[in-house]
């Protein structure tokens, strides 16, 4: 099945600015939320597991965002 790709969106739409706010929240509530319950626990352990650590951690907060961001654009979730 070849879809026929829809032409840009010409008018704004406020899911985009609301999406990045929303988008800043969860991001500041995520890293507020790590460094306050998982910091502690982690700063015993060597630097350079802290680094793998703290990178996979970064990572995650990944997983969820595209299915937001096709929200954002669309206004579906998927």
């Amino acid at each position: 099945m070849n879809e026929v790709p829809k032409p840009p969106r010409t008018e704004p739409t406020w899911r985009i600015p609301v999406g990045i706010l929303l988008l800043l929240a969860g991001l500041l509530a995520y890293g507020g939320l790590i460094a306050r319950y998982l910091g502690p626990w982690l700063s015993a352990w060597p630097v350079w597991v802290q680094t793998i650590a703290y990178i996979a951690l970064g990572v995650v907060w990944l997983l969820p965002l595209r299915r937001f961001l096709i929200w954002m654009e669309t206004g579906r979730f998927g």
